[in-house]
């Protein structure tokens, strides 16, 4: 078994990057948790790392599949980069193709499929230029975030806008910022949830996993952000404090938006429930974290469950959908 990855150390950080520049990368002990997780599948496990080792050592690499989990280093096909190499060498690969994962890390591509599959999403548009603002019909309050980041990279408490004034200011830094347009989005006062699914064909949707922020759970105008996630501010709690119907109906959204960007073997979709109990899908990943401190992990314990099969649940999916096994 290969494993391709980014790590935090790797990262170089140039001049006018933000502070969270490598936030989407693993740190070096999440990378060896994983490892470890495959080998107690009986499995052989070389580390292979980023892009550029893969690339170095693609002539001579001998493996059955790959474990993938790397983020990549710049653009909005960053997340592709791995798969599809990988793809033209015909080496097999857990997660999801390049495809979907450029469409899902350009939240404004993946809103469209969203739209077209009629999946609730909230209303949005695209800001290349502030000044192109002026006569725009605005609703408030508004969500200004990066178009293509994950691990809320460029989001905080700032991100949330009451007036036009402020929503040139974010989406100027965002522009500026992460040198990429801004999204501009509806802002959903609730509550926060995410919906982590393993599987393919008939894939399953594991506990719905709640936000908690500064101990609430109804959020109101609080948002999951980058500052919180590196603080003790933000947590996960699961079983989710919701209604069996409220439970079902996040569970039936999360399947269809993975089945409609064609996730394989495992994603999380994360979705706001507004005030009046209805759904919106924020975003989808395909190549969700598996750090032990994240959501496979609680998923994990409340199934009772160990982090090392839930793992190899999710490489014997890849084994079974290469026929491999």
């Amino acid at each position: 078994m290969g494993l391709t990855y980014d790590v935090k150390p790797d990262y170089v950080f140039r001049k006018g990057d933000p502070e969270d520049a490598n936030a989407e990368f693993d740190h070096p002990d999440t990378i060896d948790v994983i490892k470890d997780a495959i080998e107690s599948g009986g499995h052989k496990v070389v580390k292979i790392g980023n892009i550029h080792n893969l690339l170095k050592r693609l002539k001579n690499l001998d493996v059955d599949i790959v474990f993938n989990i790397a983020e990549g280093v710049s653009g909005r096909n960053r997340e592709s980069e791995v798969p599809i190499i990988l793809e033209m060498a015909g080496i097999p690969f857990v997660g999801a193709d390049g495809l979907t994962q450029a469409l899902t890390l350009d939240k404004v591509m993946a809103k469209k499929v969203l739209i077209s599959e009629g999946i609730p999403t909230p209303e949005f548009f695209v800001l290349s230029d502030v000044n192109s603002l002026n006569g725009t019909k605005l609703s408030f309050p508004m969500i200004v975030k990066p178009r293509y980041e994950g691990s809320s990279k460029g989001i905080s408490d700032r991100s949330i806008v009451a007036n036009a004034r402020r929503l040139k200011e974010q989406a100027q830094w965002v522009i500026r910022t992460y040198k990429q347009p801004a999204l501009v989005e509806k802002f959903i006062t609730g509550s926060e949830f995410t919906v982590p699914i393993v599987g393919n064909g008939e894939p399953e949707a594991l506990p719905v996993v709640q936000i908690r922020i500064d101990g609430k759970l109804n959020l109101g105008d609080l948002c999951y952000t980058f500052s919180r996630i590196t603080s003790n501010t933000l947590n996960y709690v699961c079983p989710a404090r919701i209604s069996r119907s409220l439970e079902n109906k996040l569970k039936e959204m999360a399947l269809k938006v993975y089945k409609a960007v064609d996730c394989r073997d495992f994603g999380r979709i994360d979705i706001r429930v507004d005030k009046n109990g209805n759904p919106f899908v924020l975003e989808i990943n395909p190549l969700p974290s598996l750090s032990t401190e994240d959501v496979f992990m609680i998923v994990s314990r409340e199934m009772k469950v160990s982090y090392n099969k839930t793992v190899n649940r999710i490489l014997d999916y890849a084994l079974e959908r290469y026929g491999i096994r």
